[in-house]
């Protein structure tokens, strides 16, 4: 079934209001519409995807294409996580489970099972394991890059711009250039971004992840023209692997 038509027939809730309503409904006039399915909320991939569409916003507003984006858990996390990353309340909907994720035949996660474990355990174990980058291909190189920096990325911070997390003390966009220069993604910069993404999660975790059950569910981008026809689509197969290109995870919607 077309991806589209998927999308047309699952009900889920508005976080805004908390209508139950389709995905694409009231979208029917957009020239292109990108449809985000995220993993749990509290996920790296939904927190850093949607800072990099706050961060763009502007691209994709002269672009003229229309985002809606629905995530596992339940309208707290929703507005939990609109009310810390930005993204809007009506653009985001909620599911309790990762039902769409399995229509749309997206991947599950590692789901190795441990005789005696229950449903929550075997689900921790393989989120550890992914972390760890099995049945998780591309996760290590990822982290790491956040930690060494990417000449071929660009920079993520202004200079007057402060990150604050529980762990550390506030940190200013500036003290990156002692780690090597500004224009580019520099050392640490992107893993402090994480590190404040971690410590948010954290901080709220019954909050953002109220059922672990679904913990290594990955998520899924599609792009459809004003007709329902799919011009973009990828999968992610494994943690912090919700771009082809995660230098500039955007770049290709502003290509089509």
């Amino acid at each position: 079934m077309n991806p589209y038509a998927i999308f047309n027939q699952t009900q889920c809730q508005r976080v805004s209001d908390g209508a139950i309503m389709p995905l694409v409904k009231g979208c029917e006039s957009a020239t292109r519409l990108l449809l985000l399915v995220w993993p749990q909320l509290g996920d790296f991939d939904s927190l850093e995807y949607a800072w990099w569409l706050q961060k763009e916003a502007k691209q994709f507003q002269d672009e003229g294409i229309i985002i809606r984006a629905v995530g596992i858990g339940d309208r707290s996390s929703g507005k939990r996580f609109c009310g810390y990353t930005g993204f809007p309340y009506d653009w985001l909907f909620v599911s309790p489970s990762a039902q769409l994720h399995h229509q749309l035949d997206l991947y599950p996660g590692l789901s190795l099972k441990v005789s005696g474990f229950s449903t929550t355990l075997n689900a921790y174990l393989n989120l550890l394991l992914m972390c760890a980058g099995i049945g998780s291909p591309g996760t290590l190189a990822e982290v790491f890059r956040g930690y060494w920096g990417d000449h071929q990325a660009p920079q993520l911070l202004d200079d007057q711009e402060v990150v604050r997390t529980l762990l550390l003390p506030p940190i200013k966009g500036s003290f990156f250039k002692l780690a090597g220069g500004k224009g580019f993604q520099r050392p640490f910069e992107l893993a402090t971004l994480r590190l404040r993404n971690m410590t948010e999660v954290l901080s709220h975790w019954n909050t953002y992840v109220p059922n672990a059950a679904y913990l290594t569910q990955r998520g899924g981008t599609f792009l459809f023209d004003s007709q329902g026809k799919l011009l973009y689509e990828h999968r992610a197969q494994g943690l912090l692997g919700f771009a082809k290109d995660m230098r500039r995870p955007l770049h290709q919607f502003y290509q089509n």
